[in-house]
């Protein structure tokens, strides 16, 4: 955890300062209605720190457990998808539709099961390079600047509610 130690820090510090909205957007990770990766400032042990924030939806949260899950049985079954995977190769072969079906198979056994459940949460890193991590998941349906608003002011003054719920979802879509 950095209190503010070096220029490159500082300078991230005066952006989030001089910002309108109070917070900074990460420049290279693009922001969608389902995941955001932002700056902003608050305290730690009562010291002023960066908190480095990815903040996403349970949907988004669900879907990636989902497809870790998915793919770890895909690669036991065809080791041969490790190697693509791996190698971040597009390749066509003989067995990708076979692949793609049981990719299809595990998703709908791991729904029908509902063996994949998300809960709101914040994980803290204090061993980030840049202030504090954080690692947000909420039930939001989507993600917008007062979404953000909210969550940096209730994080600051230590007023954040978490649901407990477990959320499981479908990723069957509507016609």
């Amino acid at each position: 955890m950095s209190e503010f130690p070096d220029q490159e820090t500082e300078a991230l510090r005066r952006k989030i300062q001089f910002s309108e909205t109070g917070y900074y957007l990460d420049a290279v990770d693009e922001a969608t209605d389902e995941y955001v990766h932002f700056y902003f400032i608050g305290k730690h042990d009562g010291k002023e720190v960066i908190f480095d924030c990815i903040l996403y939806t349970l949907r988004f949260h669900y879907e990636s457990e989902l497809m870790e899950l998915v793919e770890k049985r895909v690669m036991e079954k065809f080791p041969e998808y490790k190697t693509m995977i791996n190698n971040n190769e597009d390749v066509q072969t003989e067995r990708e539709e076979e692949i793609g079906m049981y990719m299809a198979e595990v998703i709908l056994e791991l729904e029908e099961d509902e063996a994949i459940k998300v809960t709101e949460h914040v994980d803290l890193d204090t061993t980030h390079p840049v202030g504090i991590g954080l690692d947000v998941g909420l039930q939001l349906e989507k993600i917008t600047s007062e979404t953000l608003d909210k969550f940096i002011k209730d994080f600051n003054s230590d007023t954040l509610e978490l649901d407990e719920t477990l959320y499981s979802f479908s990723t069957a879509t509507e016609d």
